[in-house]
């Protein structure tokens, strides 16, 4: 052995030991900077089962011998499942029912709606006296909203009061709006209340894998259908019924009465779709001089449910155009800022409504039930604040009461007259998502026809931040703005807060500055609704605020 070998080699082991000593803590290291990275969703995709949907389609039009032959279903042929040819049924039946739905042949996935496409063509082949599209509906009134895209579809349906053979006497005196969706898209959320429910036995010869429940709001029932999730909802209170209030045990019969009309009525197969894995979210490189936020989950002390903490999410769900038009913007509580504790304020460290650093808000305490908050309650969205005209502005440049509030995507909007929240549904190849904005004027918006089925464009004008709830004067001047992604339980709110920092980055083309400790994760805890969840006309949920 060379002179000094066995003291080399020593202090080689000694080396090796120290590095596998190290490992763990450079893991850990990494694994804590990994976990403070804005992430996009992991999205599932399904495989559709085109075969069994033409095999009900060919039961559903073997009710009707007069319509069969206008109908093709052909053998086995070599050709791609996606490809229309393979199934000309379907192109038929879509060329029929595009007359009520439009754009019907988008969905990726067989559209299921309460609509008999067998019975109405059969009355046309027949040349016979017109007839409502109620009476081919289950006597629900034309569709309120259908949107059909390369993620799936959506629809809207109304029962007016007194609708329906056989249907029980409501104290509901409006139309109860039943909403479907359909979609070849699941956004995968870590959801411990994911997937429960209770049977209902009158529809289980229908439905075998029906689930029945009363999540965030509504009333849901999951099912799986040629392969693809699909969600019947109504929003609904679990409580006494009012002539203002629909009660879920109300709500009930209209949706079994919606589910047990539902029949395939379009519709086309389309390249499958692969699953979307969770990546790095894309941001600036260039550092901001002034823009701070404190970490997702960080909601100021004591002002969650149950004096619970928030729940940290660094999910961007998607790549949005931030939904005020001009900077600087703010998003901070409403609510509890200037709230006090004793002698103290119940956040010392909260600073002006009207400056950085931003403040999640989203698990704030509210009556809400929001499963993705450690209480299992929450606030839904964010409160965002536009910041106010500076002393040297002139009216005719800067108007505090006209902040205009902008589109965060290309999309469809979804609200009906008088209601004072907007929603924007995207529904493209990679993407199932919702945004929804509140207390913007609702008389403006109806004039301005940001009405159901209304397309808008990324950036385009839809309302300005108002202080609307019920009535003017309801909040403070602010906009709240939500997101909602679609899952196997239906459509489910998420944190908006890093969707929210990752726009403003890209409006401002600088990345802001965390401040303040990582909070402690906590998983989202499931809870049973409690008997009055939503506000007392549970037309438009979110915010509440006292303000």
């Amino acid at each position: 052995m060379a002179p000094g070998g066995d003291a080399l080699g020593t202090k080689a082991f000694r080396f090796v030991a120290l590095l596998l000593a190290a490992f763990p803590l450079l893991i850990a290291g990494s694994a804590a900077r990994a976990a403070g990275e804005f992430k996009t969703p992991a999205i599932s995709g399904v495989r559709v089962e085109w075969n069994a949907a033409l095999d009900q389609l060919r039961s559903e039009i073997g009710t009707q011998p007069a319509v069969a032959p206008a109908f093709t279903f052909p053998g086995r042929r070599r050709l791609p499942a996606f490809d229309p040819r393979s199934m000309p049924a379907l192109v038929q039946l879509n060329a029929v029912t595009s007359q009520i739905f439009t754009g019907i042949g988008r969905s990726p996935v067989p559209v299921l709606l309460p609509f008999d496409a067998a019975a109405f063509l059969d009355a046309q082949l027949k040349g016979a006296p017109s007839l409502s599209v109620s009476h081919y509906q289950a006597d629900f009134r034309p569709v309120d909203l259908f949107d059909a895209g390369s993620a799936g579809y959506d629809a809207v349906f109304s029962l007016e009061p007194g609708a329906g053979d056989g249907m029980p006497q409501r104290i509901f005196a409006k139309p109860v709006e039943v909403q479907i969706t359909g979609s070849i898209l699941t956004y995968d959320l870590d959801d411990p209340l994911g997937g429960k429910g209770e049977p209902v036995k009158s529809l289980a010869a229908q439905f075998p894998d029906l689930r029945r429940f009363i999540r965030e709001g509504y009333v849901r029932y999951a099912f799986t259908r040629f392969g693809v999730p699909y969600v019947v909802s109504i929003q609904c209170l679990d409580s006494t019924p009012r002539p203002r209030r629909l009660s879920c045990r109300e709500a009930y019969p209209v949706a079994e009465r919606f589910l047990k009309a539902l029949r395939v009525a379009g519709g086309l197969p389309s390249r499958p779709r692969t699953d979307v894995a969770s990546e790095t979210a894309e941001r600036p490189l260039a550092a901001s001089s002034d823009f701070t936020y404190r970490p997702p989950g960080d909601i100021i002390a004591n002002s969650g449910a149950r004096k619970q903490g928030g729940r940290p999410d660094f999910a961007s769900y998607s790549q949005i155009r931030f939904p005020l038009e001009r900077t600087p913007a703010f998003i901070h509580s409403q609510s509890f800022r200037n709230r006090r504790s004793g002698d103290r304020p119940i956040d010392e460290l909260a600073g002006s409504n009207s400056s950085y650093p931003w403040r999640d808000n989203f698990c704030e305490a509210r009556s809400f039930n929001v499963g993705q908050c450690s209480s299992g309650f929450g606030h839904q969205g964010e409160d965002i604040r536009p910041a106010p005209c500076p002393p040297e502005a002139d009216a005719g440049s800067c108007d505090p009461k006209q902040q205009a509030v902008v589109a965060a995507r290309d999309a469809v909007v979804i609200r009906s007259l008088k209601q004072q929240a907007a929603t924007l549904q995207v529904n493209s190849r990679t993407e199932h998502v919702r945004f929804r904005y509140m207390h913007m004027n609702p008389a403006a918006m109806d004039a301005d026809g940001i009405l159901n089925g209304r397309h808008v464009g990324e950036g385009e004008k839809i309302g300005v931040v108002s202080n609307y709830l019920d009535h003017p004067n309801g909040t403070s001047r602010h906009l709240h703005f939500d997101v909602q992604v679609f899952t196997r339980d239906g459509w489910i709110w998420v944190n908006p807060y890093v969707t929210l920092i990752s726009a403003y980055e890209r409006l401002i083309r600088a990345r802001g500055r965390g401040i303040g400790p990582q909070p402690a994760a906590s998983a989202a805890v499931a809870h049973a609704l409690p008997a009055e969840v939503n506000h007392p006309d549970a037309q438009e949920g979110g915010d509440t605020d006292l303000k």
